[in-house]
């Protein structure tokens, strides 16, 4: 774990490489975009620089791909296609890696790409504005010293900003279902639970809607959002001289620190569920929130963008809790087992 903690990348490896990729049918138009030789394609080291360039681009864009060795990118040279066979041989096999272009020309496509580049920065920008906001207000509804009636309304104004602005991040990546029904929805569910954004949608949802009133909830919130302003500002505004003044230091330490923030955010989330248990025992108890919630841990267990942060706490927690059981209470032993028989299945 400790070395987890030293290498941010090395989380986000594994979940690249756990990660089920033909299940995703995006996986299968993505390959089938790639300009490659055929050669080139049966090599299982190029099927796997793809599939984490597939993942930093759908999944995670904080993973970092590592490239092809030297030998084997010289060697990649863009397929003849029918429509272009003047295309440049000397393309890489990363840049080719994207949907084919209807368009005739370079002249012809660049305006529209500027147009798309325009808007993606829109929404981008929109998002950005949303989790800044978000930051901002969770800050009020952590700190003890803020009025109890101030508190309350940031803690659902934080949770309902970030509700917003994952809804309006899975709409602008995946769209809506195809057709409203059973089917399409199914397929298009199956294509966003895993993610990140669907995640944080659930976990928000869950508890803005809660009359229980955790504190600890808006921790998760806090890194989400911290996270991604950093990000932004990083990206957008590294040249900008009121950045590189007072924003530039703390945008550092975020990015140095991700992993961390990481492991905070999913003790954070697993603290929650036992508390939920414990809250059966008051007046308070909402026995289907309990229940949805513990769902929604099981799915950041297996989920990718998340199993290798809750993966390490529980592997913590079973180290610390489990001699205590085998000693002192081996009656729960077969109580355990069950509850491990349904998380794991």
């Amino acid at each position: 774990m400790g070395e987890a903690d030293n290498d941010p990348q090395r989380v986000k490896k594994m979940a690249a490489a756990a990660y089920d990729y033909e299940s995703d049918p995006r996986w299968a138009e993505y390959w089938s975009n790639i300009l490659i030789p055929p050669h080139m394609a049966s090599r299982s080291d190029v099927v796997d620089h793809f599939k984490h360039k597939f993942y930093q681009r759908y999944i995670d864009p904080d993973f970092v791909v590592e490239a092809i060795s030297s030998t084997s990118a010289s060697s990649q040279s863009a397929r003849p296609s029918a429509r272009s066979s003047s295309s440049s041989s000397s393309s890489s096999a990363t840049e080719n890696a994207r949907p084919r272009n209807s368009g005739s020309g370079a002249a012809t496509s660049a305006p529209p790409g500027r147009n798309a580049n325009s808007l993606q920065l829109d929404r981008r920008s929109i998002y950005f504005s949303v989790n800044a906001w978000v930051l901002v207000v969770a800050v009020l509804g952590i700190l003890p010293i803020v009025p109890r009636h101030l508190s309350i309304k940031a803690y659902r104004l934080s949770l309902l900003g970030t509700t917003c602005s994952s809804f309006y991040s899975l709409y602008t990546l995946y769209g809506k279902p195809r057709a409203w029904n059973l089917p399409a929805i199914q397929a298009w569910f199956q294509t966003v639970i895993a993610t990140k954004d669907f995640i944080h949608l659930i976990y928000c949802l869950m508890f803005v809607a809660s009359h229980l009133h955790f504190k600890f909830a808006l921790i998760p919130v806090f890194c989400w959002a911290l996270e991604h302003v950093a990000k932004f500002l990083r990206r957008n505004f590294a040249h900008s001289s009121l950045y590189r003044k007072y924003l530039e230091e703390p945008c550092l330490w975020v990015e140095a620190n991700a992993t961390t923030l990481g492991i905070l955010s999913s003790n954070a989330e697993i603290s929650l569920g036992f508390l939920l248990i414990i809250s059966l025992l008051s007046w308070q108890r909402n026995i289907i929130q309990t229940f949805m919630y513990w769902q929604l841990l099981k799915l950041m267990y297996h989920a990718p963008v998340t199993a290798g942060y809750h993966q390490s706490v529980w592997a913590k927690i079973g180290r610390t809790v489990n001699p205590y059981i085998y000693r002192y209470a081996p009656f729960l032993n077969s109580p355990i087992s069950a509850v491990q028989r349904w998380w794991f299945r």
